[in-house]
């Protein structure tokens, strides 16, 4: 959506200077990943404008086309009809003289409330206006509309924009619009710096401020962004959820998603409690929000970065990558509605050739390349186990680098240290051991792993724990042992490689 909310402009137009004027560093494809959404050059970060529409799911994202870091603003543009095929489309949205196109979303305004046309694709964003921010102003981000009688291909902005204006608010952006039938209104979701406002309209250009949240709940070690608020069904029940990206403040450093679950009457969200939780704990997940216009269907999609480093990592032509698409569910662990989060299910069909291992014994090393062969960077890894015990999955290279995944049970919580996993010098702020609490009460435990180059996401205790992680190894990490000191029995462990072409 845009940058390090709390960095200095300066740093932003030193950073696009630099942008501009320095040579593209040697490409590196080994880092390109084969089934998580890249650009095919330039800097790319947060998620816009998420919506399905005729059988495509349509990704804007914020983009800059100049450089290799983080620029004046667009909208980049991708789709998929399958949620794993991705296909880049010409930039979407253009900077203009209101300002840079920060983050968004987009809905299809099915009773053309807005007068644009049956089903426009209607696209509300953020307006940062530099000038103004320059000179000092608190009221340099404003939203606006635009909107495509296409399917997406071609866009009109609305003359009459912005259609809401800050009242002075230093951080007032990434509005996400969503219609509430119950309501019979539009409900605007919008981060204005430490807290969360809802606006509502009938029309989508006129908006009335409805209520405010959160400004003494929640994660504040950053300013709140990409909000999102959907409802999810558990045991009968009708329960709203509500995103909030924050930056920095995350559980292991930097930026990180939170969210609350609780009730939205039209006007106003009620937590359940005052509980901060979070929807990913490692430390690359961000700016993570849902498509809309899938029915029941809640698909959650992030930015697979940090901005602790974001602008540094080593890959090239391209920075940052989207996670893997998300199927949200709620779970009741005691007395506590948690969020959790799988791959969705259109993921499986890149991992139709799975190799299994029955039950066995880890002991204190067991070497799964041995049994595996011929293993690879990109594919997926399922372990399930009756009694959940201390262990580690070291997945490494003959350089001696190392990525070590896994769980310790002394202190109840998963983990991913990539301190030796290849490339820490381009940030202070990369190397680390991260970890997340284990949730899941039982003994019995799941595990999913999606490798693809530089990534790993986990997916631990059907979702309910998840963590996504970069590393960058100067060579493939292909050898895979497991470790358990103290013992471990796995009931079934299946590997496969990607064997979809995506890119």
């Amino acid at each position: 959506m845009k940058k390090a909310c709390l960095l200095p402009i300066s740093f932003f137009l030193t950073a696009l200077v630099h942008a501009q004027t320095a040579s593209v560093p040697p490409a590196t494809p080994q880092y390109r990943p084969a089934y998580h959404f890249t650009p095919a050059a330039h800097w790319m970060n947060d998620p816009n404008g998420m919506v399905y529409y005729q059988g495509t799911y349509h990704l804007f994202f914020q983009y800059f086309p100049g450089g290799m870091t983080w620029g004046p603003m667009h909208w980049g543009h991708a789709t998929t009809t399958d949620l794993v095929s991705w296909q880049e489309q010409p930039i979407a949205l253009y900077s203009d003289s209101l300002g840079y196109i920060f983050s968004g979303s987009a809905v299809i305004d099915a009773h053309n409330t807005a007068g644009f046309g049956p089903n426009a694709m209607v696209a509300i964003f953020t307006h940062h206006n530099p000038k103004a921010e320059k000179a000092g102003l608190t009221t340099f981000e404003n939203q606006s509309l635009a909107y495509s009688l296409d399917a997406g291909k071609t866009w009109t902005k609305y003359a009459g924009n912005p259609v809401l204006k800050n009242s002075g608010i230093k951080d007032f952006r990434d509005p996400k619009v969503s219609w509430n039938a119950a309501a019979k209104k539009w409900v605007m979701t919008l981060a204005t710096l430490d807290h969360i406002t809802f606006y509502s309209s009938p029309n989508l250009k006129d908006w009335t401020k409805e209520s405010e949240f959160g400004q003494k709940l929640g994660a504040h070690g950053g300013v709140w962004e990409c909000p999102d608020l959907f409802p999810l069904m558990l045991g009968g029940q009708t329960y709203y959820v509500l995103i909030v990206n924050v930056n920095p403040g995350g559980p292991n450093g930097g930026s990180a998603t939170q969210y609350f679950v609780g009730n939205f009457d039209g006007h106003a969200f009620t937590p359940l409690n005052e509980q901060t939780k979070w929807a990913d704990f490692g430390p690359d997940e961000y700016a993570g929000v849902t498509w809309d216009n899938t029915s029941t269907r809640r698909l959650f999609l992030g930015w697979m970065s940090n901005w602790e480093y974001a602008n540094q990592a080593p890959t090239s032509p391209w920075r940052s990558a989207t996670t893997v698409p998300r199927e949200l569910a709620l779970q009741r662990i005691g007395a506590e509605i948690y969020l959790a989060s799988q791959p969705a299910k259109e993921v499986s069909k890149l991992f139709p050739k799975p190799t299994t291992l029955g039950a066995f014994n880890v002991g204190n090393t067991y070497d799964l390349s041995a049994k595996l062969k011929n293993t690879g960077d990109k594919y997926e890894l399922k372990l399930t186990t009756r009694q959940l015990a201390s262990f580690s999955l070291v997945v490494s290279n003959s350089k001696g680098e190392e990525l070590m995944i896994g769980y310790d049970k002394a202190a109840n919580n998963y983990f991913i240290d990539r301190r030796k996993a290849g490339l820490t010098n381009f940030s202070p702020m990369f190397a680390g051991r991260h970890t997340a609490p284990r949730l899941a009460t039982v003994p019995a435990a799941d595990m999913r792993l999606l490798f693809d180059a530089t990534s790993v996401e986990v997916f631990a205790d059907h979702g309910l724990t998840v963590m996504t992680e970069l590393f960058f190894p100067t060579a493939p990490l292909t050898k895979l042992t497991l470790k358990a000191t103290d013992g471990l029995t796995l009931q079934e462990l299946t590997y496969s490689k990607v064997t979809v072409a995506t890119k």
